[in-house]
């Protein structure tokens, strides 16, 4: 597999042995291979990719490794916002979706995609989403972006149909925009921890 993962991109496994390294005992009760998984932020282990596994409560999370050539499905943020696949949703009646779907009818001067609940909901079909959940959202950021730009974003984030959170992807990790715009500086998630930093894109010798 050449495709380069990143962390949140779902993932689907050919069979059950090639979830490795989980010991919650309700993995085995509630997840199959149907399921995606989620790449989530750690060192890579002897070329296996770290992810997490999702339960059907919110405290039911566990964390293990799968190697790539048992993949076979990727599915990444960016991909679930088409604007037609938006509107067709199942889900469309549920405010997360349609604040996806009004986003998803402008042009925007970055890449962007949905995570979290409402993106495993796009993705699977399965009504994990309601009428008060949140909008958890990304934004590919490669290169640094001023924080003016973003304010058309959070106008359009805050007409009030759910809560959304949005997170910028750097080369560096991840960190939240709001925390960024609000203070000048931010947490940035990284594969070897959190870490405070005033600029996102600036990589340390």
């Amino acid at each position: 597999m050449t495709t380069t993962l990143r962390p949140h991109d779902l993932l689907w496994l050919g069979a059950r042995d090639a979830l490795e390294g989980v010991t919650e005992p309700w993995v085995d009760e509630v997840w199959h291979a149907g399921l995606p998984v989620v790449v989530r932020r750690d060192v890579v282990q002897d070329g296996r990719i770290p992810v997490g596994v999702r339960g059907l409560r919110r405290d039911q999370r566990a964390a293990g490794w799968v190697r790539p050539e048992r993949i076979t499905r990727i599915v990444s943020p960016e991909q679930l916002v088409a604007p037609l696949e938006l509107l067709r949703s199942p889900f469309i009646s549920q405010p997360p979706v349609q604040l996806a779907a009004q986003l998803a009818q402008q042009n925007w001067p970055w890449i962007w995609g949905v995570t979290g609940s409402t993106g495993y909901a796009l993705a699977t079909g399965i009504p994990v989403i309601h009428a008060t959940s949140d909008l958890d959202l990304l934004i590919r950021a490669p290169q640094p972006l001023s924080p003016v730009e973003f304010s058309r974003w959070q106008q359009q984030l805050s007409g009030g149909l759910c809560r959304a959170d949005t997170q910028l992807e750097t080369p560096n990790g991840g960190f939240a925009l709001a925390e960024w715009l609000r203070d000048g500086r931010a947490m940035l998630k990284t594969n070897h921890g959190p870490r405070l930093v005033s600029d996102p894109w600036y990589r340390e010798a």
